[in-house]
């Protein structure tokens, strides 16, 4: 599939849809139009859940897709975390945690993938805990800053306190399977016999 067919692909419109929704969720947050805001993050969350469904149905998976998807999500929930901080919705050192964890993670990748050291970056159990806990913070704040009395007071704490606790584990067992597997032995090749 040509680069130009890899854009107009269902799934990649819907990825590219996200993005263009972020400086608006950025910028109604920042005004505290918190409904207007809550209706575009469910937007944002729609066309994540079809992007892939479509990618599926219509088999249009594409190499951008592969990277642009989880770009997409991971921008999308790191810029939500610094917002919601910088409004006081959510505490600074579960923002600076949650950030610290991905910017290492990054760093730590990329400098695996220019070095040809590993270029298999599967997500582990807790990785993926991780992250729906904090797709579940984010969203679980807002609803609090939409609805004050929905009493889910204690969710949102809760729920923080685990991102807050995740974040730094779940680098920590990253950073354990990267040495691990970056340490395993090479197999030898045997050379043929003359």
């Amino acid at each position: 599939m040509t680069a130009f067919r890899q854009f107009r692909a269902a799934p990649n419109l819907l990825t590219m849809l996200r993005l263009f929704v972020l400086p608006f969720l950025v910028i109604t947050i920042l005004d505290r139009h918190w409904g207007l805001a809550f209706g575009l993050l469910w937007v944002a969350g729609v066309s994540d859940g079809l992007d892939g469904l479509l990618a599926r149905k219509l088999q249009q998976r594409t190499t951008l897709g592969q990277y642009l998807d989880p770009i997409a999500d991971k921008l999308l929930l790191s810029t939500m975390f610094v917002v919601l901080t910088h409004v006081g919705a959510i505490p600074r050192y579960v923002t600076v945690l949650v950030l610290s964890r991905d910017i290492g993670i990054l760093l730590i990748a990329t400098l695996l993938f220019a070095t040809n050291t590993l270029r298999n970056f599967l997500p582990s159990k807790l990785g993926k805990l991780n992250t729906l806990v904090q797709i579940l913070g984010v969203l679980t704040v807002m609803t609090c800053e939409v609805f004050p009395r929905s009493g889910l007071r204690e969710l949102r704490i809760g729920l923080l306190w685990a991102i807050a606790v995740l974040a730094p584990v779940s680098a920590a067992e990253y950073a354990w399977i990267v040495i691990r597997r970056v340490s395993e032995p090479i197999p030898s090749v045997e050379r043929p016999r003359v």
